[in-house]
């Protein structure tokens, strides 16, 4: 991975200082994400360790999907329509309509669907004034919560995802013994 500017939560061309900060700690655990996938084969994509697991495939699915869904809730500030739900799914909620339908694909296609989907966010950021990350709303249990976690959420997320690929292509290679 290209490590130019990458430990540095810094001030981001197009970006106030606060999303700059946010942008460079998605843009850190989006590298590390990218590292242990870039070179997956399909197959290895597929793998499933057990009948009822997932696969990195769908993983990197289910991050686009989180990702797609934050995109509506807090850039569109609305609740998700059913034709939202169905963009989303199966990836969003994983399962078993996600292992038939989210298989066969090359690791291009998900790198171009994580790209695309973060740089629609990126350029959201760039849009909104710092003030937007403070704003609050009820949310899990009706606490308050702020823009600023959502997105935090979004990232972190992303980060027990990774550890989960981590574990999978451990688990992958030790089968292939």
């Amino acid at each position: 991975m290209g490590n130019q500017g990458l430990f540095l939560i810094d001030q981001k061309e197009g970006l106030s200082l606060e999303f700059s900060k946010l942008a460079s700690m998605m843009a850190y655990t989006r590298a590390t994400t990218l590292a242990e996938v870039r070179d997956l084969t399909v197959d290895q994509l597929d793998f499933l360790i057990n009948d009822d697991a997932n696969s990195i495939g769908m993983l990197l699915s289910h991050l686009v999907s989180i990702e797609k869904a934050y995109q509506i809730e807090t850039f569109e500030n609305r609740d998700f329509t059913e034709e939202d739900i169905q963009m989303l799914n199966p990836a969003l909620e994983l399962g078993d309509a996600a292992r038939e339908q989210i298989k066969g694909k090359p690791i291009e296609y998900y790198l171009e669907e994580l790209e695309q989907t973060r740089k629609k966010t990126i350029d959201t950021f760039g849009e909104l004034p710092d003030s937007w990350l403070f704003e609050q709303a009820p949310y899990w249990g009706g606490q308050p919560m702020n823009n600023y976690f959502k997105w935090f959420h979004v990232f972190e997320d992303e980060l027990n995802h990774r550890g989960q690929i981590r574990v999978i292509k451990k688990l992958m290679c030790a089968s292939e013994k």
